[in-house]
């Protein structure tokens, strides 16, 4: 009793719980049974004809035989040309067509009178292929159909001829047949649904970290190319960005995503070979001319055609991979300069803390005994009247060498002041600004009152310490105000924004007489200036201070005006054009 409730249990939970063929896979197999089942109909129905002409003519087919087959091959060409246009209940139409091949294959076999090898063979295939193509129930009425007929028309074949049951033992066996074919296909359509379902989840998977990988490259901020065969396979943004070209969409007419995405891969890769080709042939070329299996670093200057004075050098490695292919890396030395300046402002910064406090006493002390020794000689130049003219004339000289001293002091201590902006800032603390918004309000905070001209042709967003960035831009405005008044009566500063490629672009303009070519060099050197009254440290600091949040400061001498020009890296930029202008009196 428990070995037939177990067997029972387990034909129960089989046949409930079995587990199909994808609909893509199904699809696939079924029009290959369907054009199995038209090609055996159409070739049953040639044989038939073909042995009775071979024959003695006596042993012409029956009218059931003709008529069964004709029907067989009508509705089997049915049944596929349906399967191949309707893609809705598939299993519904295989079920019908089995079902239909188990009921053909009963009347062959009752025309025959008695089991036929041939026959057998193909309930065999009916059997197996509806345990792969149905689900377990609809594959089991449909083996037990195969029984119920072939056993039937047996027994009725023996009544009809005078109860004779000879050929009924085959025809159990037959049957038993069925059900050991019919057990053996469901399991190994399981096991091939598994492994469907395992290499399903593989290629998922596959695709999800390809998904993530593009994902990382993308967002890299090194740029990566990948060179196979002498033909670029792999370029992300930060290449195209890192090397000033052109990121450009292709329209396509596919009408399937992955065509699309796919075509628009290749077109970029393409455009991207094209214009590094085109624009940095020694950067291209260097890259090809390297062996297979060897590395090679070195560094890059960004030619001027390529738009910058924003990108002055990148340092390239070069990595061999498997199959002779490369994979090219990218590095701004922007960043690393900008860490190395941030060592320099910190060891900077600990310098002129522990010295200022040193320099300061002193020449807090000098300063107000520069003071005293003034007042000292004013009073007894007012007080002593009968001073003699030779005895006047030193101490009005006395005078001026002790504001000399005091003028100096207040200059050296201008300096100090400077410096020490360095060691107040060590870290950038960079923060999101929206230009547009941000330098209006600084304008008016600062320089109310003065003509300054702002001109957006955007609305770009950069990441800046504000706290340096108003101390660049007050530096490169008060310079600008102040070289512009030696040249002309009426002094005024434009400052012009607006984006090239990924950048943001900031130029400080006016009309003063511009810088020597000779000084081109010492600009932005410490203590170097041509103004008497100043400190010679505004250009350094404010070069310091962009390094320190990877932006660069250069002087455009191509300029018609003076113009000092503040390059950052853009993070987002509005596409609308837009221009304000502002006008600051």
């Amino acid at each position: 009793m428990n070995p037939a409730t177990n067997l029972s249990s387990a034909i129960t939970r089989y046949v409930h719980h079995d587990d199909t063929l994808p609909l893509p896979q199904l699809r696939k197999l079924g029009l290959i049974y369907s054009s199995y089942r038209f090609v055996v109909s159409l070739f049953s129905m040639l044989m038939l004809y073909i042995s009775a002409r071979t024959g003695d003519g006596t042993s012409l087919p029956s009218f059931l035989q003709q008529t069964t087959l004709s029907f067989y091959v009508l509705l089997s060409l049915i049944l596929l040309g349906l399967f191949y246009v309707v893609r809705k209940h598939m299993r519904r139409q295989l079920a019908f067509g089995l079902a239909l091949d188990v009921i053909i294959l009963s009347l062959l076999l009752y025309t025959t009178g008695n089991p036929d090898l041939q026959l057998t063979m193909l309930y065999m295939v009916v059997v197996a292929a509806s345990f792969m193509l149905l689900h377990g129930s609809q594959a089991l009425v449909i083996t037990l159909l195969a029984i119920i007929l072939v056993i039937y028309q047996q027994f009725f074949y023996a009544i009809a001829n005078s109860m004779s049951l000879a050929n009924l033992g085959d025809a159990l066996l037959m049957s038993a047949s069925f059900l050991a074919v019919g057990g053996l296909s469901w399991s190994i359509s399981q096991r091939l649904v598994q492994l469907e379902k395992v290499a399903a989840n593989h290629a998922k998977e596959v695709e999800r970290l390809n998904v993530i990988n593009q994902e990382v490259v993308t967002q890299m901020v090194n740029g990566v190319i990948v060179i196979d065969k002498q033909h670029i396979v792999l370029a992300n943004l930060a290449a195209h960005q890192l090397l000033s070209l052109s990121l450009v969409t292709p329209t396509t007419a596919q009408n399937t995503f992955e065509d699309v995405k796919e075509t628009q891969n290749k077109a970029l890769l393409s455009n991207f070979e094209q214009q590094l080709n085109k624009q940095h042939s020694q950067l291209f070329n260097a890259c090809l001319s390297v062996a297979s299996g060897q590395s090679r670093a070195f560094t890059y200057d960004v030619p001027a055609v390529a738009n910058a004075s924003i990108f002055g050098k990148l340092r390239v490695q070069i990595i061999p991979l498997k199959d002779d292919s490369k994979l090219v890396i990218l590095e701004d030395l922007r960043r690393e300069q900008a860490s190395a300046q941030q060592l320099k402002l910190a060891s900077l910064g600990q310098l002129t803390a522990s010295i200022a406090h040193e320099i300061r006493n002193p020449l807090a002390a000098i300063s107000q005994a520069s003071q005293l020794l003034m007042e000292d000689v004013a009073e007894q130049m007012e007080d002593d009247s009968a001073l003699t003219s030779e005895s006047n004339a030193a101490m009005t000289g006395n005078h001026e060498l002790y504001e000399m001293i005091f003028s100096q002091t207040k200059r050296v201590n201008r300096i100090i002041e400077d410096i020490l902006k360095l060691s107040r800032q060590q870290t950038a603390t960079q923060q999101v600004l929206e230009l547009a918004e941000w330098m209006p309000s600084f304008l008016e905070n600062y320089f109310q009152g003065h003509d300054i001209f702002l001109l957006i042709k955007t609305k770009p967003i950069i990441s800046f310490d504000t706290h340096q960035l108003e101390q660049i831009l007050i530096n490169l405005i008060n310079n600008g105000l102040r070289y512009s008044s030696y040249a002309h009566p009426h002094a005024y500063v434009e400052i012009d924004i607006y984006c090239a490629d990924n950048d943001v672009i900031i130029d400080i303009l006016d009309n003063g007489n511009g810088v020597s070519a000779g000084n081109l060099e010492l600009l932005f050197d410490p203590f170097f200036t041509t103004d008497k009254a100043g400190t010679g440290l505004g250009l350094y600091l404010s070069q310091a201070f962009c390094e320190a949040n990877q932006a660069r400061l250069l002087y455009i001498p191509e300029h018609e005006k003076t113009c000092f020009r503040l390059i950052v890296p853009s993070i987002k930029s509005d596409n609308k054009f837009q221009t304000i202008e502002e006008n600051l009196t």
